[in-house]
Formats: structure tokens, C-alpha cells, sequence
């Protein structure tokens, strides 16, 4: 039976084709934005930069290689617009204008290849983000020996011919990587991906020795929780072992032992618990179960897991309560740190379209240039939002413009027309295409 969004599938022959196409639509479409992405580079080449009113300043837009050796300079900027209006960010715009690049001036065959619809954009694209260090005649030895089975080979097999075109052309680079190696090792605590329930993902590369100390550190930790009463399953007590393992760390001063000369050891303070908690006053006044949001993750967790959080040893900073609702104001160009404050808890990532990097590791902008006389913005709390330093050049040094509309909403224009809303994290395009120029 024909679905009412479907009248022409009527057969599961029919619901299969239908499918087929559309799949094949959407793959020529991904390969045709990428092709965009290439004519939009070449729109922006590196004597753009020199034409431009703000070249040679020091924080000014400049001409960079985005992909390996042999691909043209590109207008630094140039991506930002882009991502904008296909709805990516300014990161996610620059490995796809990379990508574009590197396929279409050092992996030519496969570029062909994907065009004529032979090989999947995305392992061309993976491919292309791993020869971009390679020297041009290594991209080339890759490029003519994948072109007969590239579409067939596995990913692992792509990698080892990487390894050996790197190892070929470029010896010394390959030997650095090797001693270099280590830098890859790393530990994360996926603080970003906290969840209601207050958990949050842990994972890491560490040297085999130091993961079988751990491992064994985790499990005599999981065993004497047992020993104590507890009754959790083994990953749970896994889990809780790492924690106090980890308690147990910040009960040493390491540097101490390691005779940095401060004098006698000092116990190193427990966690610090920072929260930023926005209640109504009736919400305050109520003894009853409610949710807090942790500002740092942009999750919500019960209170009650923040009461757990802070109970034991934790050390809580109370902070005084800022009035998201206030108005402040300064004649001084310098931002005073309440206000600086204020605008991060109130717009809590870079109010630039689809940007989401923290206001804590953004500059604090003045939406209309501070300055004397009539048209100078003011340092005030409605003239002020986070940008990160990529966006603030780029509102400081070309044609992107905004305007502060209230408190937690932006309204951008491009170089080019563009109209984008930022509402506190959500951007949604305004003109869906720039005017006829």
C-alpha cells in the first residue's frame, strides 16, 4: 500500500528504487558542494588578501595553505562565509575547502574517480586529510597507485600505502614522526558530554606500562569496594575505583618530593566545585528536587547530584550572584571583570553563526566599536558579546557585521548578504540565499 508521502511507492520494488535514487541524488550533491567549496577557494586567492584594505596589519586576514604543497594560498577568511551558508562551522568549512583542494590539485586521478561517482566522497575525503603533509611527489605516488582499486581497498590498506609514500618521499619526516609518536598519547574526560545522570565518558592512549599499572591500580581499587560492602557490578566498581584514585592522587604534593624548593610539602586542595546556578527565588525557597546547569559541559543535572558532588571533602566556592537582567556601564574601553562575566553566563558560547566555542575562551567584543562621539558604541552590558579570536578578527578586518538585537540574540550579515540569527546557541540562516548583486 502507497504511503500518503509516497504515492509512486506502491511495491516494495518501488519503495527500494525510490530509495536508490534519492541515495544517488544526495551522493551527487555531497560531491557537488565539495565542487562549490573548490570554485569558492579560487574566488578567494591569495592576491585577494593583498587587494584588501587591511593587509599588512598585524591581526589582519592573511593568505594560508589549507591543503599540502602544490595547492594555492586561500584568503584566510574565505571559509567562514561559506560554512556559513550551507549551515557548518567555520572549522568544518575549512577541512571541506581542504579537502577540495587537495583532491583536485594533488590526487587528480581520484578526484575523477569520485566525480564520475566511483568512489565515495567520504573515503576521498579521508584520504585527502592524510596525504595533506605528504610531499607533492608522494601525494602523486599515492594517487597513481590507488587509482585502479581505490574504491576497494580497505582503510586499512589506504593507510599502510600512506605510511609507505611517506616513508619513501619524505625519510626524515617519517623518522620525526616515529620519535614523535608519544605525542599522540592522551587521556580525556568527556566533561563535554556529561549527561543528566552526571556521567561522562573517559578514554585515553597511554604507554603499555602505564595502562597495566593503571589497570592494575583500577583493579585492586574495584576489589577493596568489595572488601568495604560494596555490592555494585564490577564495571560500576571499576568505575568508582578510578575516582578514588584519583582523590588519592590530590592527597600528594608531587612537587614537593620531587625537591622544587618551595619548602615543606603541602597537601594539594581537593576538587573544586565552580557551578553557576540560575533560580527563580520561589525556586530557591523550595526543599524539593530540581535540576542545576554546569556551565562548563552545557548539561543539566539534578541538584541532588550536585549536593553529592559537593558533600566530603570538596571544597565549594560560593560566588556572588550575578543579575543576568542588570544593566551595567563604564566610559572605559577595558571591560570590567563583572561585566565580562556577566555576558559569558549570559551568552555562553561565541555568538558567531554556528561557532560553539565556550565564552570562556572567547574575547569579549564590543558589537559596536568602542569610540568617541555619537556613533562610538558604549562598554555596556547591551553592547558586549563573546567572540572567539578567529570571529573577532574577522568582524574587526572585513565585511561581517552584527547587531546585539536583545540580550542573548545577534543578527549577522555577510561579506556577500548573507542574514544569520544566533540565539544564544541555535543559528538559523535568515535570507536563505544572498541577493541578486
Amino acid at each position: 500500500m502507497a504511503s500518503p508521502e509516497l504515492p509512486e511507492c506502491d511495491t516494495p520494488a518501488a519503495v527500494l528504487a525510490f530509495a536508490q535514487r534519492r541515495r544517488t541524488a544526495a551522493q551527487r550533491a555531497e560531491i557537488e558542494v565539495l565542487e562549490a567549496a573548490l570554485v569558492w577557494a579560487s574566488m578567494h586567492p591569495e592576491e585577494s588578501v593583498a587587494e584588501a584594505p587591511t593587509s599588512g596589519l598585524v591581526f589582519g586576514e592573511l593568505a594560508v595553505p589549507l591543503a599540502g604543497e602544490g595547492t594555492p594560498l586561500v584568503a584566510e577568511f574565505a571559509p567562514m562565509e561559506f560554512g556559513a551558508a550551507i549551515g557548518m562551522s567555520t572549522d568544518s568549512a575549512r577541512a571541506l575547502v581542504s579537502d577540495a583542494l587537495e583532491l583536485a590539485h594533488r590526487l587528480k586521478r581520484t578526484w575523477k574517480l569520485v566525480r564520475a561517482g566511483k568512489v565515495p566522497l567520504w573515503k576521498a575525503r579521508r584520504l585527502a586529510q592524510l596525504t595533506t603533509t605528504l610531499p607533492l611527489d608522494g601525494a602523486e605516488f599515492l594517487d597513481r597507485h590507488l587509482a585502479a582499486f581505490v574504491g576497494k581497498i580497505s582503510w586499512a590498506g589506504i593507510e599502510r600505502l600512506v605510511d609507505q609514500a611517506r616513508v619513501t618521499f619524505d625519510p626524515e619526516g617519517a623518522e620525526k614522526d616515529r620519535l614523535e609518536a608519544a605525542d599522540g598519547r592522551r587521556f580525556d574526560v568527556r566533561t563535554d558530554g556529561a549527561t543528566h545522570d552526571g556521567t561522562v565518558h573517559v578514554e585515553g592512549v597511554l604507554d603499555l606500562a602505564d595502562a597495566i599499572d593503571l589497570d592494575t591500580a583500577i583493579r585492586q581499587g574495584a576489589e577493596g569496594l568489595v572488601a568495604l560492602g560494596s555490592t555494585e557490578s564490577l564495571d560500576v566498581r571499576r568505575s568508582m575505583a578510578a575516582g578514588e584514585l584519583a582523590r588519592r592522587q590530590l592527597a600528594f604534593d608531587l612537587r614537593a618530593e620531587a625537591g622544587d624548593g618551595a619548602g615543606a610539602a603541602s597537601v594539594v586542595k581537593p576538587r573544586q566545585v565552580v557551578i553557576h546556578v540560575h533560580l527563580s527565588h520561589a525556586a530557591i525557597s523550595r526543599d524539593e528536587a530540581g535540576i542545576a546547569h554546569v556551565e562548563e559541559t552545557r548539561s543539566i543535572v539534578s541538584t541532588d547530584q550536585v549536593r553529592d558532588w559537593c558533600s566530603g571533602d570538596a571544597q565549594v566556592t560560593v560566588k556572588p550572584v550575578i543579575d543576568l537582567e542588570a544593566h551595567h556601564h563604564t566610559d572605559a574601553y577595558a571591560v570590567p571583570d563583572r561585566l565580562t562575566e556577566q555576558t559569558r553566563l549570559t551568552q555562553q558560547v561565541c555568538a558567531f553563526p554556528w561557532c560553539e566555542r565556550p565564552a570562556r575562551r572567547c574575547d569579549t567584543d564590543h558589537v559596536t566599536a568602542h569610540g568617541a562621539g555619537p556613533s562610538g558604541g558604549p562598554t555596556c552590558s547591551c553592547n558586549l558579546a563573546p567572540l572567539c579570536r578567529r570571529h573577532h578578527r574577522a568582524k574587526t578586518h572585513t565585511a561581517w557585521t552584527y547587531d546585539k538585537t536583545d540580550a542573548t540574540t545577534y543578527l549577522w550579515r555577510s561579506p556577500h548578504g548573507l542574514h544569520l540569527i544566533k540565539d544564544r546557541s541555535t543559528t538559523r540562516l535568515v535570507t536563505a540565499h544572498p541577493p541578486d548583486e
